[in-house]
């Protein structure tokens, strides 16, 4: 059985889109490419789709990934490009590989988020952004299944910050120019409970009174394993790329030595 990782993105109008839209589209797109997907047992089985921490339903994402298992040998990157073209536009597979390695789901813990808050001014953003990286903890409430919550949304925060605009990812046609718009880059860890962009615009608020006039446009720039030594968040698909070129290399290097 032959597992292949992709990494999706949700852009544009797509990010409404919650996850179980996009599952749906999908087994949908599967069946489209003819994937020769292995399947579950029991009396209703359902395709072997392994989703990792799926972005919430309203933001964007260029780092979204699953993996899939195949009862048939496929080359990734041909299997990305039927995929992609059988996705709504948006919806994008833009990067695939075949899984030799394990644990994906453990190499997702953290994010790198960016929150563009238009109406704000930077200057505005930027007090505000001090007072909360100062703050020791900043309590905010999430309505859960059980009502109420209140946690911590500073703990799981590395870095929050006012990036150089030539630096982000957002392109500059998206951004307004007759009015002030403030950029924020988030790096937050997956922790339990987890802490969400709105999490940490709800603590912007409550240390701050940071209230943009309009709703934030949240877009998850990367996620993957945070290197503690760095201060960056590595790809989580590095592994089984250099997996496969060590095996790449080492294959013509083993005809070479086989006895004639």
């Amino acid at each position: 059985m032959q597992r292949i990782r992709l990494r999706y993105t949700k852009r544009g109008r797509l990010r409404f889109t919650s996850h179980r839209d996009f599952q749906r589209a999908f087994e949908r797109a599967l069946r489209r490419a003819e994937v020769p997907m292995a399947y579950s047992a029991g009396f209703t089985p359902h395709p072997k789709v392994s989703y990792a921490n799926a972005a919430p339903t309203g933001t964007g994402s260029e780092a979204e990934f699953l993996e899939i298992a195949l009862t048939a040998p496929r080359d990734p990157e041909q299997l990305r490009a039927l995929l992609d073209a059988s996705m709504p536009t948006g919806l994008d597979i833009v990067e695939a590989v075949e899984a030799r390695t394990s644990g994906l789901a453990d190499r997702l813990t953290a994010s790198v988020w960016e929150l563009r808050l238009d109406g704000v001014p930077p200057e505005e953003a930027r007090r505000a952004v001090d007072t909360f990286t100062a703050a020791e903890t900043v309590e905010v409430q999430r309505q859960a299944k059980n009502g109420i919550r209140t946690f911590d949304a500073r703990a799981a925060v590395v870095s929050l910050e006012i990036p150089d605009l030539t630096e982000t990812h957002t392109s500059q046609a998206d951004r307004p120019t007759d009015h002030p718009c403030a950029i924020l880059r988030l790096v937050v860890r997956h922790v339990t409970p987890a802490v969400r962009p709105d999490d940490v615009l709800s603590g912007l608020r409550a240390v701050a009174d940071l209230a943009p006039p309009v709703p934030a446009a949240v877009t998850r720039l990367a996620q993957g394993l945070f290197d503690e030594e760095t201060g960056t968040v590595t790809d989580p698909l590095a592994p089984d790329r250099e997996a496969a070129e060590a095996l790449s290399t080492a294959e013509p290097t083993a005809a070479a030595t086989a006895p004639a």
